[in-house]
């Protein structure tokens, strides 16, 4: 049985409230080297805020700095009005996930689970929790998860699927208010990860803590969040909600990255225009509607299953198309025309930034 189909029928405890976290002209300086310049991000409670940009960009150390992983050069961390910049990981009331799961190999699936709670345990033996209370939430998110008949196993007899599947039961067996995820489906394979993307949403909604998950997926990014983070060079260049990302994005950067295939760029005399692949519409007879006319030949045609992915060249270089299906399909060699319709056309200035009409 597919284990997803089974934990959705499963009842789960009572949720916790997500934490309200903000970050004010955040600094994180090795050396020098800025991985985190003057910072502001305000991270809705219960959101599922999703981190993503390019390799280097500071996303995993700006999850580290909500973690109290690493200290800020400069600026102020808040959660639910309190100021947390100095306080220790231990008492933030959250859990994180690392990008390899950080399993103990010598350890039972059980054993990794319970591992903060006995940690827990040992250090307070009189207000931690008891034996009898451990082995209950265990159970309670190997349920949860679809690990009862995986919990005497250790993490070198699991698929990458159910190693992942074990790192969050350890990350959500003691409540906590903020969840953080770097890269949590990385080494997984594309069946995995839509299984995985899946369950994470599912545990989001169910218990409701704010959630915080650093991609390098756009693809990711837009799919799970509800409010999407897009960073490049230590700096956040547009934080909303991913629609607006996607069909408002602030800059050129932002436009070329999310998205896929990118945003097809054209320069002009004040800066650039763009527009959406999907927003362009070939035209193997001459008209002329349209707010934009490309007359161009076909280089490439890609089958996508649902359409195909056409590459076209002008005078100005390469652009791309979708195809749907039903449409009059080209071929690499065709001379064709793409009208671009006004309003889904992008402007942007000099600097890259965003013009709005």
């Amino acid at each position: 049985m597919n284990p997803l189909t089974a934990i959705a029928a499963k009842p789960t405890e009572p949720a916790v409230n997500g934490a309200e976290l903000e970050l004010s002209g955040i600094r994180r300086q090795f050396g020098s080297t800025v991985a985190l310049d003057r910072v502001d991000l305000r991270v809705k409670p219960e959101s599922l805020t999703v981190v993503v940009g390019p390799s280097g960009c500071g996303k995993s150390t700006l999850l580290r700095v909500l973690a109290g992983l690493e200290r800020p050069t400069e600026g102020r961390m808040m959660s639910d009005g309190a100021d947390v910049t100095s306080r220790p990981v231990g008492a933030r009331d959250l859990a994180m996930v690392f990008q390899d799961y950080a399993l103990f190999p010598h350890m039972s699936v059980a054993g990794n689970i319970s591992f903060g709670l006995r940690l827990q345990r040992r250090h307070n033996r009189r207000n931690g929790p008891s034996r009898e209370a451990i082995d209950r939430e265990v159970s309670r998110v190997a349920e949860l998860l679809g690990l009862e008949d995986l919990l005497r196993r250790r993490p070198s007899q699991l698929s990458g699927g159910q190693r992942q599947r074990v790192a969050l039961a350890r990350a959500i067996v003691r409540r906590p208010r903020v969840l953080l995820l770097d890269e949590p489906m990385s080494a997984l394979d594309v069946s995995l990860r839509a299984r995985a993307r899946a369950e994470i949403l599912r545990l989001h909604r169910e218990l409701r803590s704010t959630l915080v998950l650093v991609t390098h997926d756009q693809h990711e990014a837009l799919t799970m969040a509800t409010d999407l983070v897009v960073m490049d060079a230590g700096r956040i260049l547009q934080a909303a909600p991913p629609e607006e990302v996607y069909r408002r994005p602030a800059n050129t950067f932002v436009a070329r990255f999310v998205g896929s295939p990118a945003m097809n760029m054209r320069p002009t005399g004040s800066g650039s225009i763009g527009w959406r692949p999907a927003d362009g519409r070939i035209q193997t007879h001459e008209q002329t509607e349209g707010g934009l006319v490309l007359t161009s030949t076909v280089e490439t045609c890609a089958y996508t299953g649902s359409g195909q992915e056409v590459v076209c060249r002008d005078d100005h270089g390469t652009f791309t198309v979708l195809q749907q299906q039903g449409e009059e399909w080209v071929r690499p060699g065709d001379s064709v025309s793409v009208a671009v319709r006004h309003s889904a056309l992008h402007r942007f200035d000099t600097h890259g930034d965003r013009i709005d009409d």
